[in-house]
């Protein structure tokens, strides 16, 4: 069984590896899905981010010699708190709780760790990643912006960045694409933008959508995820050679 392979699951993925194939991979880099658990509007799951991170982190597993680990499902995810289900944990908790993953694959001798991220909620992870130099951990956060807006240019992806923040058309596509059993009827009529949002980490969602929504994710499709999901592969090479320059940026090629 190869590094890459995996077990579908509610969340997303699950790695199947055991030490023996660990050993074999001999993978230079560490790749951690990091989601969350919050509403998603009526027709996407709480586990949302996590199920995006993972579909994230498994395609570029198929694709880039690294270490899949399984995800952090709860984060930070208090400006949805008003929401029945949603469940946080404190920025210093994340932050604690990455940094011991870190250190603990540095003993085990792994010395590159990338942060797939699902939730943009999670701020403290950049701080992380600032951090991380000196600590003998080479430490990256993906998808960037930059990351995001090459794989929504390629996908064809109509809502801005801005106006697509949550339960809209890039994470409902992906869903679709990944897992169409976790999308619900209803996300055909459910769009709702608020471009001005200047106060929601002081307020919260509520004061900006009764839905939980903002974005359109009438507008997203199958084929849209397969591509974001595309483009986020081909950018993810990047990142490797910078946090471990001599891994190879594809299976089997140095």
């Amino acid at each position: 069984m190869s590094g890459a392979e995996t077990q579908a699951t509610a969340y997303g993925v699950l790695p199947l590896n055991t030490t023996e194939d660990v050993k074999a991979q001999q993978a230079d880099v560490a790749v951690l899905p990091i989601g969350s658990f919050e509403q998603h509007g009526a027709f996407l799951p709480l586990v949302t981010d996590t199920v995006v991170a993972c579909t994230i982190a498994r395609e570029i597993a198929a694709a880039h010699p690294v270490l899949l680990l399984p995800p952090l499902t709860i984060s930070c995810s208090h400006e949805h708190a008003a929401w029945p289900g949603t469940v946080s944990i404190s920025a210093v908790t994340l932050y604690a709780v990455v940094r011991d993953i870190a250190e603990s694959l540095r003993r085990s001798g792994i010395s590159a760790l990338i942060l797939v991220n699902g939730h943009g909620g999670n701020y403290v992870l950049r701080n992380v990643v600032q951090e991380s130099e000196g600590t003998g951990t080479r430490m990256a956060l993906f998808p960037g912006a930059a990351d995001w807006d090459a794989a929504r240019a390629r996908a064809g992806v109509q809502t801005s960045s801005h106006s697509d923040m949550h339960a809209g058309e890039v994470e409902t596509s992906i869903l679709l694409h990944a897992h169409p059993e976790l999308v619900r009827p209803g996300y055909e009529s459910a769009d709702f933008l608020a471009d001005e949002r200047r106060h929601l980490l002081t307020l919260g969602m509520p004061a900006y959508t009764e839905s939980g929504v903002i974005g359109s994710p009438s507008l997203a499709s199958a084929v849209k995820g397969k591509e974001l999901l595309a483009g986020l592969v081909d950018s993810f090479a990047e990142y490797v050679s910078v946090v471990a320059p001599n891994t190879p940026n594809a299976r089997g090629t140095r």
